[in-house]
């Protein structure tokens, strides 16, 4: 079965893709905790962040410098880069 993924940045015609498989575990990988600058997302990756790493897990933080605007390419990169697995918190 294939899903159908929305894009947030405004695609007109979704692409029908299969969505990228998830690790069997967390364990030995690093995970990236996106903020995209809206009110108290935060609050919910700060509580994420201290479950993850209660559990021994290590957990890298990234924050988007507006929420109206993509993330910047080298932010991308960055995570990318040095992230095995993201966690995007979105709020409102």
């Amino acid at each position: 079965m294939t899903d159908i993924l929305y894009d947030p940045t405004g695609e007109f015609a979704p692409l029908a893709r299969a969505p990228l498989a998830k690790p069997a575990s967390l364990t030995g990988l690093t995970i990236g905790l996106l903020d995209i600058s809206k009110s108290r997302g935060d609050v919910f990756l700060d509580h994420l962040d201290h479950l993850l790493s209660a559990e021994g897990l290590t957990v890298k933080r990234y924050k988007k410098p507006t929420f109206t605007r993509p993330a910047p390419v080298a932010l991308l990169q960055d995570i990318a880069s040095n992230c095995d697995v993201v966690v995007e918190g979105l709020a409102d």
